[in-house]
C-alpha cells in the first residue's frame, strides 16, 4: 500500500475507489456499535453471511458493517438500500424471511417494521421515522455509510480532503480564523470558544506543543463520544491533525476509557491505516508537516475527564486536578502548551473546513452554533443518540424525537449534563437548548447526557443518587469537594429516610453554594447542580419528606408501607411465594397479611400481584402507616 505524497493522489484514490465499487442491486447495512453488539448484531451478521452464501447472492447483494445508527432502542437493526427499509430488533431466525421476502421479492416483512409508540403509525422507511425527522445529523449521518475499519469508505465521502486543503491552501492563522468564524464551542462541557483556545495555544511560546482528544466519557448514560470513535474514527483523527497544524503541535494523544474496547479497537485500526497511507506521521501528504497520535487508555476515574487530571494521568501520575491558571494552553502536558478538545469538537473541524464557517454558523442560535449530540435515556420510548441543531426545544427532543414518556406516564424532569448537570422541570419543556439557556435554568450542556424522568421519580432521591456518584468520584484533593459533597449526601440521605429537619434545606443551599465557589476543579464546582435545581424547582417534594414524612413519588423505602387489601385479596399465594424475607403469611384462598416488622419494602409483592387483582398496595407516610395498622388490627 503506497503512501500518498500529494493531494492530487488523494483525489485519484477517491475516484478509483468509486469506480471500483461493486454495483450491488441491494445493500444491507448492519448497525454494529457497542449497543448493537450487546443486543446481538454479531449473530445477525453471521446469519446474513450464511443466508447470502446459501442463496448465492454475494454478487448482487452487499453487506456493510457500520457503527451505531442512533436508534439504540431498536437494536439490533438493519437498513436495506436503495429503498432505505429499516428492520428492528432482529433475531437470527428473522434473516431467512428478510432475504426471501425483501431481498428476493421486494416485499416488506410487517412484523419487523417500526411502530410509533405515541401514534401507533407504522413505518418501513428509515427516512420517515419521527425519531430522525427533527435531527440534523451532520456528524452521525456517516455512521450509516461507512465501515469504521475501512479507511477507503471514509475517503469515498471526501475524507481527508479538509486536511489536504489546510496543508496546501491555508496558513495556520487562516485555519484558526476559520474555526473562530464558525463560532464552534467546545462540546465537552464548558462550551469555551474552540478557535480562541487554539489561538491562545498557537501564540504560546515553546519548543514543543501537544494536542489531546478527551474521550474520557464518564457520565452515567452518556455514550456520544464512544459512538463517534466506534463509527467514524477518521473524522476525529482528521480534526486532530488539522488542529495540530493550526497550533504547531507535533504530537497528540487520544485519552479514551478502557471500558470502550470497541472504540479503542477501531481508533487503533484507523491510526495505523492513516500512517500507512501517509496521512499521519512524517511529511503528511508530502508536506513539511509532521504529526503523530498515540492512544492512552484511562482507568475509568470520572475525575480524569477534567483536563488537568487527564494530563496528569497521561504523564503517569495520579489523576488529580491542579489549580488554574496557568491554563493547559499556556502550560499543559509535561509543562508545554497543550490544546484539549473532546471527541465531538474534533469531529466538527473537518466539516467546518469543507463546508466553510459561514455555512456552518447558520445552524444553531446566536451564541451556540452547529449541532449537538445527546444520549437520550431514561423513562422515554425512543432511547438512543440524537444529533439536533442548537436551539431545538426540550419538548421537541423528548416528544417528537424521543416518542414521549414510557407507558403513557407524565413527564416530570430531565437532567442535562450528566451527574454535574441540573434537573429541568415540566414547565421548562419549551426551553431552547443551548449553552446559555441551560446555564440560566441552573443546568449545563455538559458532554450531552440527557436523562428523562417520569412522574414516579423522587427528585430528592435523584439528588441523593447523583451526589453519591460525585462524592465517590471526587479525587479528595480539595476540602470543599471532599467534605462538602459528603455532607450534602448525608443530609439528603437523612431526608429520604424520614429523618430530615426544616433547617436542612437552608444548610443544603449553603453547602452547595460553598462547594460550587470554592472547589478546585469542575467536578466539585458543578457537583451541587442536582441539589440546587431540585431545591429550586421541586422544593415542595423536599418539604413533604421533612414535614409529612412522606415521599410523593412512593420511592423512598423508609417512608413506605406495603399492605394487602383484605377485600381484594383472593389468597393466590403469589405474593407469599415471591417475598424474599417471608414477611407474608396466609393460606390458599384466604386473606394474606404482611408483617411490617419483617418487611424490607422491596416491592416484590406489588410486582408479582396479578394486575387484575392488585391486592397489594403501597402507601407513603408515617401517619398513613398508623392508620393502616389500626385498620388491619380491626380486621383481625
Amino acid at each position: 500500500m503506497k503512501k500518498i505524497s500529494h493531494p492530487s493522489q488523494l483525489q485519484d484514490w477517491k475516484k478509483r475507489l468509486l469506480a471500483e465499487q461493486p454495483a450491488y442491486d441491494k445493500t444491507i447495512v448492519v448497525s454494529s456499535g457497542t449497543c448493537g453488539q450487546a443486543s446481538g448484531s454479531l449473530q445477525i451478521i453471521e446469519a446474513l453471511n450464511s443466508e447470502l452464501e446459501k442463496k448465492d447472492l454475494r454478487e448482487t447483494v452487499g453487506l456493510e458493517i457500520t457503527g451505531c445508527h442512533g436508534f439504540c432502542e431498536l437494536e439490533p437493526n438493519i437498513v436495506i438500500y436503495p429503498q432505505g427499509i429499516f428492520y428492528k430488533k432482529l433475531t437470527p431466525n428473522d434473516i431467512p424471511r428478510v432475504i426471501d421476502e425483501t431481498i428476493l421479492k421486494n416485499k416488506i416483512v410487517p412484523s419487523l417494521i417500526y411502530e410509533d409508540p405515541r401514534t401507533g403509525r407504522r413505518f418501513s422507511l428509515q427516512k420517515d421515522f419521527p425519531f430522525y425527522q427533527k435531527q440534523n445529523r451532520l456528524l452521525t449521518e456517516n455512521n450509516f455509510r461507512i465501515d469504521p475499519t475501512k479507511i477507503e469508505d471514509y475517503i469515498m465521502i471526501d475524507g481527508y480532503q479538509a486536511l489536504a486543503k489546510v496543508l496546501f491552501d491555508m496558513t495556520a492563522e487562516e485555519v484558526i480564523a476559520e474555526i473562530r468564524a464558525s463560532a464552534l464551542r467546545g462540546r465537552g462541557g464548558a462550551g469555551f470558544p474552540t478557535g480562541l483556545k487554539w489561538e491562545i495555544c498557537r501564540n504560546a511560546s515553546s519548543d514543543r506543543k501537544y494536542i489531546i482528544c478527551n474521550a474520557d466519557e464518564g457520565d452515567p448514560g452518556a455514550y456520544m463520544d464512544r459512538s463517534l470513535l466506534e463509527g467514524n474514527p477518521h473524522s476525529v483523527i482528521e480534526g486532530m491533525i488539522i488542529g495540530a497544524y493550526a497550533i504547531g503541535a507535533a504530537e497528540g494523544y487520544i485519552y479514551v476509557r478502557t471500558e470502550y474496547p470497541l472504540a479503542v479497537k477501531h481508533v487503533s485500526i484507523a491510526l495505523e491505516q492513516a500512517r500507512v497511507r501517509g496521512l499521519l506521521g512524517k511529511s503528511i501528504l508530502g508536506s513539511e508537516f509532521h504529526f503523530d497520535i498515540h492512544i492512552v487508555e484511562g482507568a475509568g476515574a470520572f475525575v480524569s475527564g477534567e483536563e488537568t487530571s487527564l494530563m496528569a494521568s497521561i504523564e503517569g501520575r495520579h489523576a488529580f486536578p491542579r489549580q488554574r491558571p496557568p491554563f493547559p494552553a499556556q502550560e499543559g502536558l509535561w509543562g508545554k502548551p497543550t490544546n484539549i478538545n473532546n471527541v465531538e469538537t474534533w469531529a466538527n473541524v473537518p466539516l467546518i473546513i469543507n463546508r466553510g464557517a459561514k455555512e456552518y454558523s447558520q445552524i444553531g442560535t446566536a451564541g451556540s452554533k452547529g449541532t449537538k449530540i445527546f444520549s437520550l435515556v431514561g423513562k422515554i420510548n425512543n432511547t438512543g443518540l440524537v444529533e439536533v441543531p442548537m436551539g431545538i426545544t426540550l419538548r421537541e427532543i423528548i416528544y417528537d424525537i424521543g416518542g414521549g414518556i414510557k407507558d403513557g406516564k407524565n413527564f416530570k424532569a430531565v437532567q442535562t449534563g450528566g451527574p454535574s448537570g441540573g434537573c429541568i422541570p415540566a414547565e421548562k419543556l419549551d426551553l431552547p437548548i443551548d449553552y446559555d439557556t441551560l446555564t440560566q435554568a441552573g443546568s449545563i450542556m455538559g458532554s450531552g447526557g440527557m436523562i428523562v424522568m417520569d412522574e414516579d421519580t423522587c427528585m430528592v432521591d435523584v439528588a441523593r443518587y447523583f451526589l453519591h456518584f460525585t462524592q465517590e468520584e471526587s479525587c479528595g484533593k480539595c476540602v470543599p469537594c471532599r467534605v462538602g459533597t459528603r455532607q450534602m449526601h448525608d443530609i439528603l440521605t437523612r431526608i429520604t429516610r424520614g429523618l430530615g429537619e426544616e433547617r436542612d434545606l437552608d444548610q443544603l443551599e449553603e453547602l452547595a453554594n460553598s462547594v460550587q465557589s470554592a472547589s478546585l476543579c469542575g467536578l466539585g464546582q458543578t457537583a451541587p447542580n442536582p441539589v440546587l435545581t431540585t431545591l429550586r424547582y421541586f422544593r415542595p417534594e423536599y418539604e413533604a419528606h421533612i414535614k409529612k414524612k412522606s415521599c410523593p413519588a412512593l420511592v423512598c423505602k423508609e417512608l413506605l408501607v406495603y399492605y394487602i387489601e383484605p377485600e381484594i385479596c383472593v389468597g393466590c399465594l403469589l405474593c407469599k411465594k415471591g417475598c424474599p424475607v417471608e414477611a407474608i403469611s396466609g393460606e390458599r384462598k384466604k386473606v394474606h397479611a404482611i408483617d411490617q416488622d419483617v418487611c424490607i419494602k422491596c416491592g416484590a409483592c406489588l410486582e408479582i400481584c396479578p394486575p387484575k387483582i392488585k391486592a397489594v398496595f403501597k402507601y407513603t407516610g408515617k401517619k398513613k402507616e398508623k392508620i393502616l395498622k389500626k385498620k388491619l388490627s380491626e380486621k383481625v
